[in-house]
Protein backbone atom coordinates (compact mmCIF):
# COMPACT_ATOMS: atom_id res chain seq x y z
CA UNK A 1 0.00 0.00 0.00
CA UNK A 2 1.29 3.45 -0.92
CA UNK A 3 0.17 6.45 1.17
CA UNK A 4 1.06 10.15 1.01
CA UNK A 5 0.28 12.36 4.03
CA UNK A 6 0.81 16.10 4.50
CA UNK A 7 1.16 17.80 7.86
CA UNK A 8 2.90 14.60 8.92
CA UNK A 9 5.38 16.01 11.43
CA UNK A 10 2.92 16.17 14.35
CA UNK A 11 -0.69 15.88 15.45
CA UNK A 12 -3.19 14.00 13.30
CA UNK A 13 -0.75 13.62 10.41
CA UNK A 14 1.91 11.89 12.51
CA UNK A 15 -0.66 9.55 14.06
CA UNK A 16 -2.07 8.69 10.65
CA UNK A 17 1.47 7.88 9.53
CA UNK A 18 1.83 5.50 12.48
CA UNK A 19 -1.49 3.84 11.64
CA UNK A 20 -0.56 3.22 8.02
CA UNK A 21 3.02 2.23 8.82
CA UNK A 22 1.57 -0.51 11.03
CA UNK A 23 -0.15 -1.77 7.87
CA UNK A 24 3.23 -1.89 6.06
CA UNK A 25 2.41 1.09 3.85
CA UNK A 26 5.14 2.84 1.86
CA UNK A 27 4.73 6.38 3.13
CA UNK A 28 5.40 9.74 1.57
CA UNK A 29 5.55 12.17 4.51
CA UNK A 30 5.29 15.89 3.85
CA UNK A 31 5.70 18.77 6.31
CA UNK A 32 7.75 21.93 6.73
CA UNK A 33 9.76 20.66 9.70
CA UNK A 34 12.39 18.32 8.30
CA UNK A 35 13.89 17.34 11.66
CA UNK A 36 10.53 16.13 12.98
CA UNK A 37 9.86 14.27 9.74
CA UNK A 38 13.19 12.49 9.96
CA UNK A 39 12.56 11.51 13.57
CA UNK A 40 9.12 10.18 12.66
CA UNK A 41 10.45 8.23 9.67
CA UNK A 42 13.20 6.72 11.87
CA UNK A 43 10.59 5.70 14.45
CA UNK A 44 8.46 4.07 11.77
CA UNK A 45 11.30 2.10 10.22
CA UNK A 46 13.10 2.44 6.91
CA UNK A 47 11.76 2.81 3.40
CA UNK A 48 9.59 5.89 3.83
CA UNK A 49 10.10 9.05 1.77
CA UNK A 50 10.20 12.39 3.53
CA UNK A 51 9.69 15.78 1.91
CA UNK A 52 10.41 18.91 4.00
CA UNK A 53 8.06 21.06 1.93
CA UNK A 54 5.57 23.85 2.63
CA UNK A 55 2.24 22.80 1.13
CA UNK A 56 1.57 26.38 0.04
CA UNK A 57 4.51 26.12 -2.40
CA UNK A 58 2.88 24.63 -5.50
CA UNK A 59 6.16 24.01 -7.36
CA UNK A 60 7.78 22.25 -4.40
CA UNK A 61 4.68 20.12 -3.89
CA UNK A 62 4.64 19.15 -7.56
CA UNK A 63 8.31 18.16 -7.31
CA UNK A 64 7.65 16.07 -4.18
CA UNK A 65 4.74 14.32 -5.89
CA UNK A 66 6.84 13.63 -8.99
CA UNK A 67 9.59 12.13 -6.84
CA UNK A 68 7.16 9.85 -5.01
CA UNK A 69 5.46 8.79 -8.24
CA UNK A 70 8.83 8.04 -9.85
CA UNK A 71 10.36 6.15 -6.94
CA UNK A 72 7.34 4.45 -5.36
CA UNK A 73 4.48 4.61 -7.84
CA UNK A 74 0.92 5.86 -7.91
CA UNK A 75 -0.34 6.08 -4.33
CA UNK A 76 -3.41 4.21 -3.20
CA UNK A 77 -4.20 7.03 -0.80
CA UNK A 78 -3.35 10.73 -0.51
CA UNK A 79 -4.36 12.55 2.68
CA UNK A 80 -4.29 16.35 2.57
CA UNK A 81 -4.04 16.92 6.30
CA UNK A 82 -1.82 20.00 6.64
CA UNK A 83 -3.61 22.93 8.22
CA UNK A 84 -3.17 25.85 10.57
CA UNK A 85 -5.56 27.61 12.92
CA UNK A 86 -5.23 31.00 14.56
CA UNK A 87 -7.63 33.56 15.92
CA UNK A 88 -8.20 36.51 13.58
CA UNK A 89 -10.19 39.75 13.61
CA UNK A 90 -11.18 41.48 10.40
CA UNK A 91 -10.94 44.93 11.97
CA UNK A 92 -7.31 44.34 12.94
CA UNK A 93 -5.19 45.34 9.97
CA UNK A 94 -2.22 43.47 11.43
CA UNK A 95 -4.17 40.20 11.10
CA UNK A 96 -4.22 40.42 7.31
CA UNK A 97 -1.02 38.40 6.99
CA UNK A 98 -2.36 35.66 9.27
CA UNK A 99 -5.64 35.52 7.33
CA UNK A 100 -3.80 35.12 4.03
CA UNK A 101 -1.51 32.46 5.50
CA UNK A 102 -4.46 30.41 6.76
CA UNK A 103 -5.95 30.35 3.27
CA UNK A 104 -2.60 29.60 1.63
CA UNK A 105 -2.09 26.51 3.79
CA UNK A 106 -5.62 25.25 4.37
CA UNK A 107 -7.12 25.82 0.92
CA UNK A 108 -4.35 26.19 -1.65
CA UNK A 109 -2.18 23.73 0.26
CA UNK A 110 -4.90 21.10 -0.15
CA UNK A 111 -5.20 21.81 -3.87
CA UNK A 112 -1.41 21.68 -4.24
CA UNK A 113 -1.43 18.31 -2.46
CA UNK A 114 -4.16 16.60 -4.46
CA UNK A 115 -3.70 18.07 -7.94
CA UNK A 116 -0.43 16.32 -8.90
CA UNK A 117 -1.92 12.91 -8.16
CA UNK A 118 -5.23 13.22 -10.02
CA UNK A 119 -3.91 12.52 -13.52
CA UNK A 120 -1.83 9.47 -12.47
CA UNK A 121 -4.78 8.09 -10.52
CA UNK A 122 -7.08 8.68 -13.48
CA UNK A 123 -4.67 6.74 -15.69
CA UNK A 124 -4.61 3.92 -13.15
CA UNK A 125 -8.40 4.21 -12.58
CA UNK A 126 -7.95 3.83 -8.85
CA UNK A 127 -7.02 5.71 -5.71
CA UNK A 128 -8.46 7.67 -2.83
CA UNK A 129 -8.05 11.39 -2.15
CA UNK A 130 -8.81 12.53 1.40
CA UNK A 131 -9.12 16.07 2.68
CA UNK A 132 -9.12 16.95 6.37
CA UNK A 133 -11.71 19.70 6.86
CA UNK A 134 -13.30 20.69 10.19
CA UNK A 135 -16.62 21.07 11.94
CA UNK A 136 -15.58 24.74 12.15
CA UNK A 137 -16.28 24.98 8.42
CA UNK A 138 -19.99 24.32 8.85
CA UNK A 139 -20.81 27.72 10.33
CA UNK A 140 -18.67 30.80 10.87
CA UNK A 141 -17.27 31.04 14.40
CA UNK A 142 -16.45 34.41 16.03
CA UNK A 143 -12.79 35.29 16.12
CA UNK A 144 -12.03 32.49 13.66
CA UNK A 145 -13.21 34.00 10.39
CA UNK A 146 -10.16 32.87 8.44
CA UNK A 147 -10.16 29.32 9.79
CA UNK A 148 -13.92 28.79 9.47
CA UNK A 149 -13.97 30.25 5.96
CA UNK A 150 -10.98 28.19 4.85
CA UNK A 151 -12.52 24.96 6.11
CA UNK A 152 -15.87 25.84 4.54
CA UNK A 153 -14.01 26.33 1.25
CA UNK A 154 -12.30 22.97 1.71
CA UNK A 155 -15.61 21.19 2.27
CA UNK A 156 -17.08 22.68 -0.92
CA UNK A 157 -13.90 22.05 -2.90
CA UNK A 158 -13.81 18.38 -1.93
CA UNK A 159 -17.48 17.98 -2.79
CA UNK A 160 -16.89 19.48 -6.24
CA UNK A 161 -13.90 17.21 -6.77
CA UNK A 162 -15.88 14.17 -5.66
CA UNK A 163 -18.58 14.84 -8.24
CA UNK A 164 -16.02 15.64 -10.97
CA UNK A 165 -14.31 12.29 -10.42
CA UNK A 166 -17.45 10.19 -10.05
CA UNK A 167 -17.15 7.00 -12.09
CA UNK A 168 -13.41 7.46 -12.64
CA UNK A 169 -12.29 4.90 -10.07
CA UNK A 170 -11.05 7.63 -7.72
CA UNK A 171 -12.78 8.15 -4.37
CA UNK A 172 -12.84 11.55 -2.67
CA UNK A 173 -13.38 11.59 1.08
CA UNK A 174 -14.07 14.57 3.35
CA UNK A 175 -13.18 14.17 7.03
CA UNK A 176 -14.46 16.87 9.39
CA UNK A 177 -12.91 16.50 12.84
CA UNK A 178 -14.24 18.22 15.92
CA UNK A 179 -11.84 18.90 18.78
CA UNK A 180 -8.73 16.73 18.73
CA UNK A 181 -5.97 16.94 21.34
CA UNK A 182 -3.10 18.32 19.23
CA UNK A 183 -0.74 21.30 19.48
CA UNK A 184 -3.32 23.23 17.46
CA UNK A 185 -5.96 22.91 20.17
CA UNK A 186 -3.57 23.04 23.15
CA UNK A 187 -3.65 26.85 23.13
CA UNK A 188 -7.45 27.04 23.33
CA UNK A 189 -8.62 28.53 26.62
CA UNK A 190 -12.25 27.47 26.37
CA UNK A 191 -14.16 24.19 26.83
CA UNK A 192 -13.80 21.73 23.94
CA UNK A 193 -16.67 19.24 24.04
CA UNK A 194 -16.08 15.62 23.04
CA UNK A 195 -12.34 16.21 22.56
CA UNK A 196 -10.53 13.07 21.39
CA UNK A 197 -6.96 11.92 22.00
CA UNK A 198 -5.08 12.26 18.74
CA UNK A 199 -4.24 8.54 18.43
CA UNK A 200 -7.92 7.59 18.79
CA UNK A 201 -8.91 10.28 16.29
CA UNK A 202 -6.43 8.88 13.76
CA UNK A 203 -7.79 5.35 14.18
CA UNK A 204 -11.32 6.62 13.61
CA UNK A 205 -10.24 8.52 10.51
CA UNK A 206 -8.65 5.39 9.09
CA UNK A 207 -11.84 3.41 9.77
CA UNK A 208 -13.95 6.12 8.12
CA UNK A 209 -11.74 6.04 5.01
CA UNK A 210 -11.87 2.25 4.87
CA UNK A 211 -15.65 2.22 5.29
CA UNK A 212 -16.24 3.70 1.84
CA UNK A 213 -18.01 6.78 3.17
CA UNK A 214 -17.56 10.06 1.30
CA UNK A 215 -18.06 12.31 4.35
CA UNK A 216 -17.48 11.72 8.03
CA UNK A 217 -17.53 13.87 11.16
CA UNK A 218 -15.28 12.66 13.99
CA UNK A 219 -16.22 12.05 16.77
CA UNK A 220 -19.80 11.00 16.04
CA UNK A 221 -21.15 13.32 18.75
CA UNK A 222 -19.88 16.29 16.76
CA UNK A 223 -21.87 15.05 13.78
CA UNK A 224 -25.02 15.69 15.82
CA UNK A 225 -23.69 19.11 16.80
CA UNK A 226 -22.94 19.85 13.14
CA UNK A 227 -26.47 18.97 12.06
CA UNK A 228 -27.93 21.17 14.78
CA UNK A 229 -25.67 24.05 13.77
CA UNK A 230 -26.99 23.84 10.22
CA UNK A 231 -30.57 24.03 11.49
CA UNK A 232 -30.16 26.95 13.90
CA UNK A 233 -31.77 30.15 12.59
CA UNK A 234 -29.38 33.08 12.37
CA UNK A 235 -30.77 35.07 15.33
CA UNK A 236 -30.41 32.08 17.68
CA UNK A 237 -26.99 31.10 16.32
CA UNK A 238 -25.76 34.70 16.69
CA UNK A 239 -27.04 35.00 20.27
CA UNK A 240 -25.43 31.73 21.36
CA UNK A 241 -22.07 32.02 19.63
CA UNK A 242 -21.47 35.71 20.31
CA UNK A 243 -20.47 34.54 23.79
CA UNK A 244 -18.37 31.61 22.61
CA UNK A 245 -14.68 31.30 23.47
CA UNK A 246 -12.20 32.53 20.90
CA UNK A 247 -8.85 31.18 19.79
CA UNK A 248 -5.91 33.45 20.71
CA UNK A 249 -4.66 35.75 17.97
CA UNK A 250 -1.02 35.65 16.96
CA UNK A 251 1.20 36.57 14.04
CA UNK A 252 2.18 33.68 11.76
Amino acid sequence: MRVVITGASSGIGAELARCYASQSAQLGLIARRGDELRRLADDLGGGHRIYPVDVSDASAMAAAAANYLGEVGVPNLVIANAGISVGTLTQAAEDRTAIERVFQVNVFGMINTLQPFVAPMLAARRGTLVGIASVAGIRGLPGAGAYSASKSAVISYLESLRVELRGSGIRVVTIAPGYIATPMTAINEYPMPFILPVDEAARRIVRAIDSGRSYAVIPWQMAIVAKLLRLLPNPLFDAVFARAGRKPRRLI
